[in-house]
């Protein structure tokens, strides 16, 4: 299968995502002067914006790389979740899996960023586990809206939605349909996640997740981190980024390290959000996993060259891939 068909594949593939959503919210704005109050800088607004956050921009990525994601979350009963439901009909993306609950309020990350540089990041959240009560509606719907799912992503932020149980019954009702799932993990439930069909780390949850020293070179020290991984979970595949060192595949049957292409880096904020979304796609129209990884690590980097975080650009990565694969 050539990487032009794989990406058409991904056309109408549909996708529940399952993790943490957030408000990704910006201050645009200029400084030309100091606070006389503290030694701060004074920023002159110029525009606000709000977008699509930690899970949901991976949904807002697999809208753009043309599949239908399902977003299956909590947010909070509050204005902030209306702003949350109205970008996600901007883009007409599902939410008959979220829940508005009365125990949380809806994640914002307020970002200011002056003439390109971000200079303060604010956030306004609870990353209190779900109650029970929540996890069980939250599972109801997961399990009406899995039926007709080509592959389930988790999408851990570490902000709570995605508890030990949670992920232990999904990952048992994806095997009973034969649904692939991939994770994107944080520390806290790092471990939780055995039996999945690809997990993807970055190198920072790595060592957080395995308490796993690195202090020699990069490479020899992610096999033997993917090695200890394997001994304490049976999973399909393990896929570890590694940021200017690129990407290292990991399985029963090889281990390949592919580099990373030289980039002008604006920004890494969201990188990882689409690197688990086109790889998320790319399993589960059956690329080989040594294409998987470096299709997601060329999106990865693609995505770093803007400013903030931005969904991947389909015809772009396909353009790029074409040249570099």
């Amino acid at each position: 299968m050539s990487i032009r068909e794989a990406l058409d594949k991904f056309n109408g593939l549909k996708a529940l995502v399952i993790g943490d959503v957030m408000i990704d919210s910006y201050v645009w704005g200029n400084v030309d002067r100091i606070s006389p109050e503290a030694p701060v800088p004074i920023v002159n607004v110029k525009d606000r914006e709000s977008r699509m956050g930690g899970a949901a921009n991976v949904a807002k990525n697999l809208h753009y790389l043309g599949a239908e994601p399902i977003l299956c979350s909590v947010v909070g009963n509050d204005g902030s979740a209306d702003t949350f439901m109205n970008l996600c009909d901007s883009l007409n993306i599902s939410k008959e899996g979220i829940i508005r609950s009365e125990n949380r309020i809806t994640t914002i990350k307020h970002r200011v960023i002056a003439s390109a540089q971000h200079v303060l990041r604010i956030d306004h959240e609870d990353d209190a586990p779900l109650n029970a009560k929540d996890t069980d509606l939250l599972f109801d719907n997961i399990k009406k809206l899995a039926d007709d799912a080509d592959v389930i992503i988790f999408e851990d932020y570490d902000k709570g939605v995605l508890t030990p149980e949670l992920i232990s019954k999904v990952i048992q009702l994806a095997k009973e349909k034969n649904i692939p799932t991939t994770v994107d993990p944080k520390k806290r439930n790092f471990l939780c996640y055995e039996g999945v069909t690809l997990f993807k780390p970055n190198l920072k949850e790595m060592r957080e997740g395995l308490k796993f020293d690195f202090d020699g070179d990069v490479i020899d020290e992610v096999k033997a981190a993917t090695k200890e991984l394997k001994s304490k979970m049976d999973n399909d595949h393990t896929m570890v980024t590694l940021s200017e060192h690129g990407v290292y595949i990991s399985n029963h049957q090889s281990d390949v390290h592919i580099p990373a292409h030289k980039r002008e880096i604006a920004d890494v904020s969201g990188a990882g959000d689409t690197v688990i979304s086109i790889a998320s796609l790319a399993l589960a129209v059956g690329l080989p996993m040594d294409q998987v990884a470096g299709l997601a690590n060329l999106g990865g980097g693609l995505v770093c060259e803007s400013v903030g975080v931005v969904p991947i650009n389909k015809e772009a990565l396909l353009e790029e891939a074409e040249r570099k694969l």
